[in-house]
């Protein structure tokens, strides 16, 4: 064993036996906040036909890409279909599959696929995908998929035209459906560095992921590169590499704190208020008005021995009931607790509540970045 293999290994052991007396408290392992830059999967698609359904296909006269592929494959096989020809299929659907090509995939691995149908398919429950090459953003061909698909929805149509349809039948998936043929380069052997790309940006937690690891590793290892980077020395050699980073991932460090929000869903009224928000001093009070109206109708009866008509009057009443409206005050730099207690306390539903945090933002007294999404 060469002087620079057993530095290593002594390294190796030395961070962990520093894993070991670290705190685990709020820590989280850099598997869990950073990638690997460079380390990533692919998106790929295709185009193809199912066949093999039962009635439930393209209609074609409202699909005619369907038939257009259909001659097209027909043709590569030696198949000519005679000129102004249009079959009427109901067994076969047009259909677009897409895939993610996992980091470091090699020829000869299977991934799994989605197929989709793109036409007026009723279901591809039954059917199977001929063969149908994947490609990627660069239009070059990483995977060929084929096979039968599972497909978890199914719908039934009755002849009056009443129909049912349980999940979503026009979609379904083939494990391991794909082959992969070919290989994504790479670089990530080849750079003397690998950079850790955290999850979530915050210059706090990149200062202390360099900390840890020249904490851990020696000095001048590693180096902040902006709040997402940190660019982290590593050697050349790939079995080397494979083990560095394994000891990287299994470092646990304490992230940042997230900045103080309170995250209010326009929609669904949900409001979700962070650890550090905090309130400067501030009266608040918050009534609602209560509006009933009530209809009904007042039947005139005219006297049986006059030529009158019985007549129907519509009446209306309103009654407005303002809510009884408490006052309540924050002390200085309360916290998440304390809040939710106050607003409790005055029986807020969440509307009100937006509307409360809404006015102490405008009024200066809620420390906290307000988001409406």
């Amino acid at each position: 064993m060469g002087p620079r293999m057993k530095a290593l290994r002594s390294m190796m052991i030395a961070a962990a036996l520093s894993l070991l007396t670290l705190s685990a408290a709020q820590a989280e392992r850099v598997k869990d906040i950073a990638t690997v830059s460079g380390v990533r999967s692919n998106q790929l698609i295709g185009y193809g036909l199912v066949v093999g359904l039962d009635g439930t296909g393209d209609q074609t006269s409202q699909a005619p890409f369907t038939i257009q592929s259909i001659i097209n494959m027909l043709a590569k096989f030696g198949v000519t279909i005679p000129p102004n020809t249009n079959p009427q299929l109901k067994n076969v659907a047009a259909v677009t599959v897409h895939a993610e090509l996992p980091p470091f995939a090699k020829a000869g691995q299977t991934i799994d696929v989605t197929v989709s149908s793109i036409g007026n398919a009723g279901s591809l429950r039954g059917g199977s995908l001929i063969m149908t090459p994947l490609r990627g953003v660069d239009g070059e061909t990483y995977a060929i998929a084929q096979g039968s698909l599972l497909v978890s929805g199914f719908g039934a149509e009755g002849k009056d035209g009443s129909r049912i349809s349980v999940n979503i039948p026009s979609s379904g998936r083939i494990p391991n459906g794909a082959s992969v043929e070919r290989e994504v380069p790479s670089n990530f052997a080849t750079r003397p560095f690998v950079m850790l790309n955290l999850n979530t940006p915050d210059f706090t937690t990149a200062a202390r992921l360099t900390a840890g690891i020249n904490k851990l590793l020696g000095p001048a290892t590693a180096q902040s590169v902006d709040s997402v980077s940190v660019k982290v020395q590593a050697p050349v050699d790939p079995t080397q590499r494979i083990a560095y980073l394994s000891t990287l991932e299994e470092l646990e460090i304490e992230p940042g704190e997230a900045p103080a929000r309170v995250i209010i869903n326009s929609r669904t009224g949900t409001v979700v208020i962070s650890n550090r928000v905090r309130v400067m001093p501030a009266a608040v009070s918050h009534g609602s008005l209560t509006v009933t109206i009530t209809e009904r109708s007042d039947v005139s009866q005219p006297n049986p021995l006059s030529t009158g008509e019985t007549v129907t009057t519509p009446r209306s009443t309103v009654d407005v009931k303002e809510g009884e409206g408490r006052m309540f005050v924050f002390n200085a730099g309360v916290n998440l607790d304390e809040i939710v207690r106050a607003v409790n306390q005055v029986g807020a539903a969440p509307g009100d509540l937006v509307a409360i945090l809404e006015a102490l933002k405008e009024a200066g007294a809620l420390r906290a970045e307000l988001i409406v999404i």
